[in-house]
């Protein structure tokens, strides 16, 4: 897998979550830095890492374990956002990582919200692909900003002009996109686990409109020992909509 890795402290591993890439984390990267060394993935087929032979979450933590195999990486505490999230609570379950910090993990959703996710990111993800000529235009308007971004922001208006087109770029060049988003819906259930190597922080956004709230309270039930921190005035990224909040969670909940 394509990486970077910079800052100083104990190191940290950053996943992203569907269709983002390692510029996902810009927004609290520097801020990160300054206290942890950080390792910041570009996951299989997203980004520059080409993509697994066989696309599903499974094969992503299959990879992800034999990365940090491979760079001598165990115990490592890790974050993970949206389909990240998930795919570090898997590291945790399975014993690979130290302290983990979720960020409104994907996959806890049950009869109509399956629909709902599946469908409207679907939709979504088509509109940005057929948008991408005209997406520097969009993104710098914070109206349009406004209407493309208002399922993943409680907040989009004020998100940098540049995040948002970074990460509307990296969705539609996620050759793994489509593939993995009817695995995360309809795939097998995230396993949970009495008890991990780390600590298990949950950050869920209260207005989250892809990963709603109630869901924590079964990611709750998976991971009973975790503990369940709130964003407020959040959608689903908390790294954009509260980036300062996010890097004391992050900071405070991993070390």
């Amino acid at each position: 897998m394509e990486f970077e890795r910079y800052g100083s402290g104990r190191p940290l591993l950053l996943v992203h979550g569907l269709g983002g890439s390692r510029r996902s984390w810009d927004s609290i990267a520097s801020a990160l830095a300054t206290q942890r060394e950080l390792i910041v993935v570009d996951l299989p087929g997203f980004g520059d890492t080409p993509p697994l032979p066989n696309v599903s979450i499974a094969s992503l933590a299959d990879a992800v374990t034999a990365f940090l195999t491979e760079q001598r990486l165990g115990a490592i505490d890790a974050v993970g956002s949206s389909m990240g999230a998930r795919l570090v609570l898997e590291l945790a379950r399975r014993g690979a990582v130290g302290d983990v910090v979720s960020l409104d993990p994907g996959g806890f959703w049950e009869g109509w919200e399956t629909d709902v996710f599946q469908t409207s990111v679907d939709l979504s993800y088509k509109l940005v692909c057929a948008l991408q000529p005209v997406l520097p235009v969009l993104t710098a308007n914070p109206l349009t900003r406004t209407l493309l971004m208002a399922q993943f922001s409680a907040h989009p208006w004020t998100l940098p002009a540049s995040v948002v087109l970074t990460e509307l770029r990296s969705f539609a060049r996620g050759p793994s996109f489509e593939a993995l988003l009817a695995d995360l819906a309809r795939g097998p259930r995230q396993q949970g686990a009495e008890a991990t190597p780390g600590r298990v922080t949950l950050g869920w956004g209260r207005r989250d409109y892809v990963c709603f709230p109630p869901q924590a309270r079964r990611a709750l039930r998976a991971f009973p020992a975790a503990r369940l921190h709130w964003f407020e005035n959040c959608g689903h990224f908390p790294h954009w909509d509260s980036p300062g909040e996010t890097v004391r969670l992050i900071l405070e909940s991993t070390g």
